[in-house]
């Protein structure tokens, strides 16, 4: 480590060693699942005690770029793939890709069936109209990130069943092959536990955190067009929203100008 702790400096101790941590790990000097320098061996590189190490370690920890594994040391965090929620409506595919990652699905099932109560409220349908179910394990650089669940009415698309879903983008798909251009959406994120199913398809604890996201989009007709359910690994995964601070005439604050960060409902522009 080429940094040093500048002792003369009215910057406190701990964030100095922190953001040198910090910089280290964005260098790459440390890669994901990297074990940084134990405690002892910072105290003796920095010239720092050891409540100094511990404070620089709990901040980069709750930032997320740390993983401290009790009696094994700390190491650095997997990176997690962001996606939007609000203003610009992509899919795992466009957002993974985007940021040079690859990804690929294990299609679990893909058929046609009857649409339970909950999916056909969202899709405008009634109680068991057919509707293809796409159930997909989804891999980001190899690792489990994502189990999700897809509806779409079967009028929409009857072809469908006949595609290969493990490396292409629903989106691009029906936008491309079948002329269904998706225009904006509706969608909600909330922490939850993981069902032993999903914790086995994850390579997680049974009950561990997840991100749970509800989705339905829409086309340029206003009509449903497709519904999913995502149960995301919530150490691996995280959702940027885009707040709009909206303006009436003179000046004046509009009410409802920011979405609700926990289920963002504002019109959403596609974007491939």
């Amino acid at each position: 480590m080429k940094h040093r702790i500048d002792f003369d400096s009215p910057i406190p101790y701990y964030y100095q060693l922190k953001r040198i941590l910090a910089e280290e790990i964005e260098a790459g000097t440390y890669r994901p699942g990297d074990r940084l320098p134990g405690e002892h061996e910072l105290c003796r590189t920095f010239g720092v005690s050891r409540t100094v190490v511990r404070q620089a370690l709990g901040e980069l920890e709750m930032e997320g770029l740390l993983q401290r594994r009790k009696g094994r040391g700390s190491f650095v965090a997997p990176k997690k793939v962001s996606e939007s929620l609000f203003q610009n409506l992509t899919g795992l595919y466009e957002d993974v890709t985007a940021r040079g990652g690859t990804l690929r699905s294990e299609v679990r099932r893909l058929e046609r069936a009857a649409a339970p109560a909950s999916v056909a409220a969202e899709l405008g349908l009634e109680e068991g109209d057919p509707v293809i179910v796409l159930d997909r394990l989804r891999f980001v650089d190899g690792v489990p990130w994502v189990v999700v669940t897809t509806y779409l009415p079967y009028g929409l698309c009857p072809q469908l069943l006949e595609e290969d879903m493990s490396e292409q983008s629903l989106y691009a798909v029906l936008e491309q092959k079948y002329g269904i251009e998706i225009s904006y959406g509706r969608r909600s994120v909330e922490a939850a536990a993981a069902t032993p199913a999903v914790a086995e398809a994850l390579g997680i604890e049974e009950g561990g955190l997840i991100l749970l996201l509800r989705s339905t989009s829409y086309g340029v007709d206003d009509r449903p067009i497709e519904h999913f359910i995502a149960h995301h690994r919530g150490d691996l995964s995280r959702f940027e929203v885009t707040l709009v601070r909206r303006r009436g005439p003179g000046g004046a604050v509009l009410p409802g100008g920011v979405p609700n960060m926990i289920a963002a409902t504002g019109r959403e522009e596609a974007k491939e």
